[in-house]
């Protein structure tokens, strides 16, 4: 049966990139200087840098995205965000100098701070969106950062609750109210999830894979105890090891989860919709495996200095691997309303890394 909804006209979408590392490496070395001699402060004008030399080198159906955002804007709305965090935190510590019965404001404040996390998610994405554009038209996010705080606060109760098994089912709920608010002009995404992408499969054997590291490290450390020397002098062969253990740890970790979030980007994609237009991405967990070690090993040898070369390689790997089938009626798309430049300020006052 066919589609009703289907357009009977349209294009069909392609992807294409003209990413290459080399080509960021005098970004990375020129960023790199520039942040030392500012003490971090040209880290907004950075991102914005690489941020734009990225969208340029990237197309949909031969033509290519640009960016839009600038980096005043990006400190502009760090300094607004650092005081929307900070200035309720310092007002109960001034009342509770005054009246300690105040201290009680603490515990809201935190649940607070959960979902100021969550609002920051929901307007960094927003900020990226409505400053992308193709075609000339610009990207846009609906709905309330303040709804998605709150839903992003309960998932993180849930997953608290389950000891961390609501985290699949977390991921592709808040992953939904993302792309599923995301329009292109006035067209909008939807969001429709298949059941065929399996998460708590793999999702299992990265839980049981954390679950033994802490239990493991919680042994090491209380075996050790009655041998430890009193008098404040270390052991540094017990400090040894439990470091030689938290390197294993984590690179079990590692090597675990990589099925986990293979799957999770392969039904995150999957659940995109536009029309009767479809979209796939072909990765496994080896391949994020490979990414994500070498990343980290240029990141290291380069003291952080090739941070731009790693966000391309990161792009590349999603845009080679990204595919779309059906079409899309992209005829009659509207210009869509720009949206606030101080909107990655809060994610950014939290140290929250977005693209």
């Amino acid at each position: 049966m066919t589609d009703a909804t289907a357009p009977t006209s349209g294009e069909t979408l392609t992807f294409g990139q003209t990413l290459k590392s080399s080509d960021f490496v005098g970004l990375g070395i020129k960023n790199g200087l520039l942040n030392i001699v500012t003490l971090g402060i040209y880290s907004f004008w950075a991102k914005t840098a690489t941020r734009r030399s990225i969208w340029e080198k990237v197309s949909l159906n031969g033509e290519a995205f640009s960016y839009t955002g600038n980096g005043g804007e990006l400190f502009r709305g760090f300094l607004l965000g650092m005081l929307a965090l900070f200035a309720p935190y310092m007002a109960v510590v001034i009342l509770t100098v005054i009246n300690k019965l105040f201290m009680l404001l603490i515990f809201p404040l935190y649940i607070a701070l959960i979902v100021a996390l969550g609002a920051a998610v929901f307007m960094a994405f927003r900020y990226v969106a409505g400053r992308t554009r193709w075609r000339g038209n610009r990207f846009q996010l609906m709905g309330s950062p303040v709804k998605f705080g709150w839903s992003y606060l309960g998932c993180f109760l849930l997953f608290c609750v389950t000891l961390g098994w609501f985290a699949p089912a977390m991921s592709m709920r808040l992953s939904g109210k993302l792309w599923g608010s995301l329009s292109y002009g006035d067209k909008k995404l939807e969001w429709q999830r298949s059941a065929k992408e399996n998460l708590y499969g793999p999702f299992t054997l990265a839980w049981l894979v954390g679950v033994a590291g802490y239990v493991g490290l919680i042994a090491m450390i209380l075996s050790s105890m009655p041998t430890q020397p009193t008098g404040g002098v270390p052991d540094f062969a017990f400090i040894g090891r439990i470091y030689a253990f938290m390197l294993v740890y984590i690179l079990a970790a590692t090597l675990a989860s990589a099925w986990y979030y293979a799957a999770l980007m392969r039904a995150v994609v999957g659940a995109i919709r536009v029309d009767d237009a479809r979209f796939a991405i072909t990765v496994k967990a080896i391949d994020l495996i490979v990414l994500s070690l070498t990343n980290v090993l240029i990141l290291i040898f380069s003291l952080g200095f090739l941070l731009p070369v790693v966000e391309a390689r990161s792009a590349r790997f999603v845009l080679s691997r990204l595919s779309s089938t059906g079409k899309v009626d992209l005829s009659n798309v509207r210009q869509a309303p720009p949206s606030s430049g101080a909107d990655e300020g809060l994610a950014d006052a939290l140290g929250i890394s977005t693209f």
